[in-house]
């Protein structure tokens, strides 16, 4: 996978979130958690994995919201990041964070109401076999972001330290196709890519981010946009 290296070092762990969710980035956090708390509702009392858990963003937001989680990750740097996380909110004895591969999930089927993954899949070398598990441990819902290959995503793809895969909406559609998921909702969002906002003041941010759905709103601007959200059923 991607990046696999990359992410298991300790200050990539450390600045993690800093780097990516202070100034304008903040703004990219919340629209995040929005995406995830809109798919997984209602929260309270479900069993919940995520996938590629990272530093635990998520998944302490979802137990601090009454959830039974669990956050898998292949890096122990940013699982321990995570668990600091889930201490400092009270919630460290609501979750558990386990190392392991996405590629091979240590549940048996239909074990979890909800599977989800963000910032994950423009990752995965073998997206396919990745979401095949996830609909396996699944008993309905599937949750997961992708990078949009026609989108201004592409423009400093290439300065990224790891790449990034980039995806067609006839791409993702045949993935969940062929891993036995319908496709309940999707969304499109930031024409703008998440670099922009990472770079300016969160004042600033919120200026651009008005032009940005503005420009998404009008017909056919979603085609624009570099990140999409899918929420689907097994």
């Amino acid at each position: 996978m991607k990046g696999q290296e990359w992410y298991q070092a300790d200050d990539i762990a450390e600045e993690y979130e800093e780097k990516r969710f202070s100034r304008g980035g903040r703004l990219i956090d919340r629209r995040e958690k929005q995406a995830v708390l809109d798919a997984l509702a209602p929260v309270e009392d479900s069993t919940v994995l995520e996938v590629a858990c990272g530093t635990g963003r998520f998944t302490v937001m979802l137990a601090e919201r009454g959830a039974d989680i669990v956050g898998m990750d292949i890096s122990g740097p940013m699982l321990q990041q995570g668990r600091e996380k889930a201490r400092a909110a009270g919630v460290d004895d609501h979750l558990e964070f386990m190392r392991g591969d996405a590629g091979r999930l240590p549940f048996p089927d239909d074990h979890f109401d909800a599977v989800f993954a963000m910032r994950f899949f423009h990752l995965a070398d073998t997206p396919a076999s990745y979401l095949s598990e996830m609909r396996r441990v699944s008993k309905g819902t599937v949750f997961f972001d992708t990078f949009n290959r026609f989108s201004t995503r592409s423009i400093y793809n290439w300065a990224l330290p790891m790449g990034s895969r980039l995806y067609s909406r006839y791409e993702v559609r045949k993935l969940l196709d062929d891993a036995g998921l319908e496709l309940v909702t999707d969304d499109h969002d930031f024409v703008l890519p998440y670099g922009f906002y990472r770079e300016i003041p969160g004042s600033t941010a919120s200026t651009f981010r008005r032009i940005d759905t503005t420009l998404g709103s009008i017909p056919g601007g979603d085609r624009l946009s570099s990140v999409s959200y899918w929420h689907c059923e097994g």
